[in-house]
């Protein structure tokens, strides 16, 4: 099995290579299928984040969530790479951030607010068969994972990727989570998560 950093490397280099036209689709190609989800449809609160660069789009899915009157939130990374909280109040309440991220500008609602939501859109860079996610490496959002397990809230966990990126397996660690599903601009694979969901 190959290691993080290598299979993160090639994930990385085959994202690069994809056109701004291949991104564009599939970012509208992943809103449709993610917003037929039932943990999605029928949620109140979603904490999601704005792809940046290669990255699976999530602009427009963000965006009908709020116009469905979903609260949406959005992180703000944080000196140690955790994760604040803002409210998506629309395109024009994003300001740039370190690491070429978009961010919201309202108010903080501090790291505990992920806790509120009913479902949590996780970055990833592939999901293999099992439901483990690899990320980028930061570990922000395994605080994030840690924290919702901590408090004792379930809510569901949904990666999005293109459909190379789901993969047979990938390397874990103890703090790794399962995530619930993953959806591609193919559609959705759902996993037998751990817990009560």
């Amino acid at each position: 099995m190959p290691d993080k950093a290598g299979l993160r490397a090639r994930l990385l280099a085959a994202r690069a290579l994809l056109t701004t036209e291949e991104v564009r689709r599939a970012a509208d190609e992943l809103a449709a299928a993610a917003l037929r989800l039932p943990e999605l449809a029928e949620a109140r609160t979603v904490a999601a984040y704005v792809s940046v660069g290669r990255e699976p789009g999530t602009r427009a899915l963000i965006d009908a969530l709020r116009a469905r009157g979903v609260r949406v939130l959005l992180p703000v990374l944080l000196a140690d790479n955790d994760l604040d909280w803002a409210v998506y109040e629309g395109a024009h309440g994003l300001a740039r951030a370190r690491l070429s991220l978009l961010e919201p500008s309202g108010p903080r609602l501090g790291p505990e607010a992920v806790a509120e939501a009913d479902a949590v859109l996780l970055p990833g860079l592939a999901v293999d068969a099992r439901g483990m996610r690899l990320g980028r490496g930061g570990g922000s959002y395994d605080r994030v994972l840690a924290r919702l397990a901590r408090v004792g809230a379930d809510p569901a966990l949904v990666v999005l990727l293109y459909p190379h990126e789901v993969v047979a397996r990938v390397p874990e660690e103890p703090h790794d989570h399962p995530v619930h599903a993953v959806v591609t601009p193919d559609g959705v694979r759902r996993f037998a998560a751990p817990g009560p969901r």
